[in-house]
């Protein structure tokens, strides 16, 4: 297990109002400072909030957020597929112009929140790692593809510390058989993203976003080595789930992206 460096003093959250940005506003609340961004309504800032009402695309607004801050989360985005023409600003150009703000205003740590549709086209009997190519299964996987490949940039250029998360499927328990193998619970979401923001030594890493789960297809060594120890697990949940009908369409359940992958295949 890697030691802990210091913990930032204060850590950006953007897309702070969706569901995983509610979910680390509550777990992450006076462990650091937190400035959370959204275009969404934040509510009224509690202890050592501040909040942030603004567009991940307003470059001088998302510029201004990033004034002061050690570390950023970064949860924004469009996850909607054949929605290209918002995936495009929101997903590619906000992601670069925020990796862009981290550098001029020196930035230590950079948290992504990739995800599997980044690998979506692997099939079900692949057991994959950090190491693999990506294969997107849409044009938001694609586009997390990107920021995996731009937080790699920044780390190699300019040093940026940065993990990237390939997060699963984050819910209170698993509700079909596809999330028996990508489930993460929202305390190990939390525990993770702790992890990101302070283990040392980090480099640039890339690691799956699942909880202790027999069923997955994501082999998860890196993120152990540096510390993740899971909680929760899908299996406890697996004999109820298994008891129901499967209803997944057939082209959905041969690829790791399910719906994402299926969507507009074309058979060879």
């Amino acid at each position: 297990m890697t030691t802990a460096v210091a913990r930032p003093r204060e850590v950006l959250i953007t897309g702070a109002a969706g569901k995983i940005g509610r979910v680390l506003r509550e777990g992450l609340a006076g462990r650091y400072g937190l400035r959370l961004l959204d275009r969404a309504d934040l509510g009224v800032a509690r202890s050592g909030e501040t909040l942030v009402q603004a567009d991940i695309c307003d470059h001088a607004a998302v510029d201004a957020a990033v004034r002061g801050i050690d570390a950023i989360v970064h949860l924004a985005g469009v996850a909607r597929i054949g929605d290209w023409q918002a995936i495009l600003p929101a997903n590619i150009a906000a992601t670069h112009d925020l990796l862009e703000a981290a550098r001029r205003h020196g930035v230590r740590r950079f948290v992504y929140a990739s995800s599997h549709h980044a690998v979506g086209f692997y099939g079900r009997d692949d057991v994959i790692d950090e190491t693999v190519l990506p294969r997107p299964d849409c044009g938001y996987g694609l586009s997390k593809a990107f920021g995996e490949a731009a937080c790699r940039l920044y780390h190699d250029k300019f040093g940026l510390e940065a993990m990237c998360l390939r997060i699963g499927t984050m819910s209170e328990a698993p509700y079909d058989r596809r999330t028996l193998s990508t489930w993460i619970s929202p305390r190990d979401m939390v525990q993770l993203t702790a992890l990101a923001l302070e283990a040392s030594d980090l480099g640039y890493e890339i690691v799956y976003g699942v909880s202790a789960n027999a069923r997955s297809w994501w082999r998860n060594d890196r993120a152990e080595a540096l510390g993740y120890r899971p909680q929760d697990s899908a299996d406890v949940f697996a004999e109820a789930i298994l008891a129901q009908p499967d209803e997944e369409e057939a082209i959905a359940r041969r690829f790791q992206g399910a719906s994402f992958a299926a969507s507009e295949f074309r058979e060879r």
